[in-house]
């Protein structure tokens, strides 16, 4: 079998232009005071008018397309979309985004579905595919993208929940993240902890995804130790990054680890905690829940929090968990150089352009928004505003925005 290195050559996080409080949110909709630390959130993206999953996928990943060669960018045969927000039953995502990227017409691509685990398990295939050496120096670019318009019906996953892509470039000279061939465990069952039956509609039983999302820590992490002899959860990880639905999560899925693999003093726990986890959270906790692209920003996240000499060389176990459920823990080694290739994405300063809303604001655009993935014939896209977020951002190019329907067809501009 090859060992060839495959892994994450550049990644880029789009994360919307708007953004608001989640304190704010969070004291609009009555919700218990006493729960807001858990959930480690300052602030969540919020979805406009024109944006949807394709937009966000293209925008997400342009920078990475454009950094290429012409050549480089020909190599890109193969391209997967991950969303649980998809536009039609039949057509996927992907052919919007091949179609506005530009890519050359020898590239597979596709859409692929399992709630939040989706980009990972995409991650892993498009890694096996590559790492086969059948097309040498071939790439792949896995994108994860989601809109997440709720209401609230949703109670306190409604402050958590964020919008935006997450795009990996694949290949076999990692700048960011080396994956650890046959460093892996798997743990999957069915189970109706999340669902999305219609466009518009969630089934979310709480209490049950978190007791799924825990079960398969635990399990994953048991069949990685099966695989991987000697592991030890204390010592072969110098961080450790998870799928965020929220901070307070994470911290929880950490502690539960700790107790059962390499338990210490409760004081020791939450050291380790914000010594080898915490850096990972802090991007999540200004953009909310990516769904797929949740732990590819906790990634992002910890490397531009770290220095590079405590990040470049590391060790990280990874945890994937998609509701319904599929999960994953794996290995992989930050790649020297990662800090400076991530740096030219300049995640945080475009972050820090988004335009906050107020809870008014933002309670006007949400019925629009809540509708933007169902099916209508024709539909008029507001564009009134539009300039005023747009502004801030012209430096790093212009987007690309839902400008419309006609027969059901998607009309999208460059603006």
């Amino acid at each position: 079998m090859s060992t060839a290195r495959i892994g994450v050559e550049a990644l880029n996080v789009h994360a919307g232009v708007a953004k608001i409080s989640a304190r704010a949110l969070f004291d609009a909709r009555g919700l218990d005071p006493d729960r807001f630390d858990n959930l480690m959130m300052d602030e969540r993206s919020v979805q406009l008018p024109w944006e949807d999953p394709v937009t966000g996928a293209v925008n997400a990943a342009k920078p990475l397309v454009d950094a290429l060669s012409d050549d480089d960018r020909d190599s890109i045969e193969l391209l997967v979309t991950s969303s649980e927000s998809g536009l039609d039953y039949s057509k996927s995502l992907a052919s919007h985004v091949h179609r506005h990227l530009g890519l050359s017409r020898q590239c597979r691509y596709m859409e692929v579905k399992q709630a939040c685990y989706g980009a990972t398990g995409a991650l892993q295939l498009a890694a096996g595919y590559l790492r086969s050496g059948l097309r040498p120096g071939a790439k792949a670019l896995i994108i994860a993208t989601d809109v997440n318009p709720m209401d609230e019906y949703a109670k306190y996953a409604e402050p958590t929940t964020g919008h935006g892509a997450v795009a990996l470039l694949v290949g076999d000279s990692p700048g960011i993240l080396a994956l650890t061939p046959g460093a892996y465990g798997l743990n999957s069952f069915e189970v109706m902890d999340t669902a999305r039956p219609a466009p518009d509609y969630d089934l979310y039983n709480p209490d049950l995804s978190l007791l799924a999302y825990l079960e398969c820590l635990s399990d994953s992490f048991r069949a990685y130790t099966a695989n991987v002899p000697g592991t030890d959860f204390a010592d072969s990880f110098d961080h450790v990054v998870m799928h965020t639905p929220f901070g307070g999560m994470v911290r929880a899925a950490h502690r539960k680890l700790m107790r059962e693999f390499a338990p210490r003093a409760p004081k020791a726990i939450a050291e380790d905690f914000e010594r080898r986890v915490a850096p990972s959270l802090r991007y999540g906790r200004v953009v909310g829940n990516l769904c797929s692209g949740a732990i590819w920003l906790a990634l992002a996240s910890l490397i531009d929090h770290q220095s590079a000499e405590r990040a470049e060389g590391a060790r990280l176990g990874m945890y994937s968990y998609g509701s319904g459920c599929a999960s994953e823990f794996f290995g992989a080694t930050v790649a020297p150089g990662a800090k400076a290739t991530l740096g030219k994405a300049r995640i945080a300063e475009r972050l820090a352009l988004r335009r906050e809303l107020t809870f008014a604001e933002y309670e006007q655009m949400l019925p629009v928004t809540r509708r933007i993935l169902v099916p209508k014939a024709h539909r008029d896209v507001d564009d009134s505003l539009q300039e005023t977020f747009l502004a801030p951002f012209r430096d790093h190019g212009k987007q690309l925005v839902l400008a419309g329907v006609e027969n059901y067809i998607r009309r999208y501009e460059w603006r």
